[in-house]
């Protein structure tokens, strides 16, 4: 009769009382009872690497400054260190298991750091998991630092680094918005304006306006995350650096920034970036604006290309899929129909990170674990949407040029033209005669002697009129 092995297991201890844990995992007791406390999304912080990287550049940073200071041995610290850099390498990050939504204001994601580092640093030492006699995850690895200043800390490394990817992202759809623009610099269309008739411009200079408004929206994307730089690493727990030595904050920092390569600066008050989640309401609320343009871009893209017999069918996107189970031939827009889901989703988690920083108290807001995943969740959905709108549907827009010319020559908008020349009353005139007619502009304003020929024609050439001559 066959038995099933029973696992391997080690016994840890907290201040509710004692646990078995797996023998062979890296995380203990107090990352265990947080997946039995939070099992809310079923998505583990290990889900952003960036997250896990900048604990481990944060817990190095603190071993080296807890060296310096006299405060950690020098054996424990580059044993401490080393885990760290091999985390920061792609190692381990499957034992990052804790919930990324949690009660606590991060407490159990920074018990989990802890566990892991120390376990590993153990091993590098020569003792087993869970040997904490020799080196603590307490004791040690989270020497002269509360998770009020590890977590908030750590979020903003990471979300620095991850808007630097959508920064990188938002370049790619903004030269691809460009090169069309250049594409299409002489193609001629009717603009519009509350979705009737306006007056003629060239299809390149509709893409040019996306690029730009990308561009706009880098650059205020660049100085929002500057704010992102400035840390509250020594505060501990509220602020005025309890339990921390002397010269510590600014120890810290300076390691922390050597090993991110980020310029990092501590912030002038403690007390006050402890508690404050000003930076990331700020940031989100970019991330929003960026959301709202580029799902605009994505509209328009949309009613452009609709038809192709009952629509405006001014413009041609990439077919990537079948669009209908039940009409053949249909090939629907879904690329940019993704990336306006993408914006409202965005647009939502910034309504839950204002939520997330109105409700903080006194001395600590709580809810940055929800203002990390909302903030984490924007940001990498906007990269990919990014990505996904530059490389599989603007770089294959096409142009039907004729149907746009067309549009131009058989527009009364092209009267707006005369209204210096002949008055707005009589171009209004021409205007409703043409309309109710279905006459030319030219011809009527010939017919009325408004103008001679010559000048008329002059006025009136389609590429002047769009600013393109």
């Amino acid at each position: 009769m066959s038995t099933v092995p029973v696992p391997a297991l080690r016994r840890e201890h907290d201040l509710l009382g004692e646990r078995d844990v797996p023998a062979d995992v890296y995380w203990g007791i107090h990352s265990l009872r947080a997946t039995e406390n939070f099992p809310i999304t079923g998505i583990p912080i290990s889900v952003y690497p960036q997250l896990i990287d900048a604990l481990a550049a944060v817990k190095e940073a603190a071993a080296r400054a807890n060296e310096e200071l006299g405060l950690l041995p020098k054996v424990k610290a580059d044993a401490i260190a080393a885990a760290c850099r091999e985390i920061r390498s792609g190692r381990l990050h499957d034992q990052f298991v804790v919930d990324v939504i949690q009660g606590g204001a991060g407490t159990s994601t920074n018990m989990n750091a802890n566990e892991v580092v120390a376990n590993r640093a153990l091993e590098l030492l020569g003792h087993p998991k869970g040997a904490y006699e020799h080196l603590h995850p307490n004791e040690d690895v989270n020497l002269s630092q509360s998770t009020n200043d590890v977590y908030p800390t750590a979020v903003k490394v990471a979300t620095v680094s991850a808007v630097h990817g959508l920064l990188r992202a938002m370049a790619v759809v903004q030269d691809a918005f460009a090169a069309k623009a250049l594409e299409f610099r002489d193609v001629l269309k009717m603009g519009r304006t509350q979705l009737q008739d306006a007056v003629p411009m060239t299809l390149g200079q509709e893409f040019s306006a996306y690029a730009v408004m990308i561009d706009e929206d880098r650059a205020r994307l660049a100085e929002a995350v500057e704010l992102i730089h400035e840390i509250n690493l020594g505060a501990t727990a509220i602020g005025t650096g309890l339990n921390a030595p002397a010269g510590y904050a600014e120890t810290a920092r300076r390691h922390l920034a050597e090993i991110t390569g980020m310029p990092l600066v501590t912030a002038a008050n403690l007390v006050e970036a402890t508690q404050d989640c000003g930076a990331f309401v700020h940031l989100s609320g970019v991330l929003k604006r960026i959301a709202v343009k580029l799902s605009k871009s994505c509209n328009d893209l949309r009613l452009l290309s609709s038809g192709p017999r009952a629509g405006l069918n001014e413009i041609n996107l990439p077919p990537v899929q079948a669009g209908s189970s039940i009409m053949p031939g249909k090939v629907n827009p879904v690329i940019p129909e993704v990336v306006n889901q993408v914006a409202f989703e965005v647009i939502g988690n910034d309504v839950t990170i204002t939520m997330a920083a109105e409700a903080g108290q006194l001395q600590l807001n709580a809810f940055e674990p929800v203002i990390l995943h909302s903030l984490a969740k924007s940001i990498t959905s906007l990269r990919a949407a990014c990505l996904t709108l530059a490389e599989r549907c603007v770089t294959g827009i096409t142009a039907n040029t004729e149907v746009l010319r067309a549009s131009v020559e058989t527009s009364i908008g092209l009267v707006t033209a005369l209204n210096p020349h002949i008055g707005y009353t009589a171009a209004t005139e021409i205007a409703q005669e043409a309309l109710s007619t279905g006459r030319g502009v030219a011809e009527l304003v010939l017919e009325k002697g408004l103008l001679p020929a010559e000048r008329l024609a002059e006025l009136l050439t389609p590429e002047r009129v769009a600013g393109a001559a």
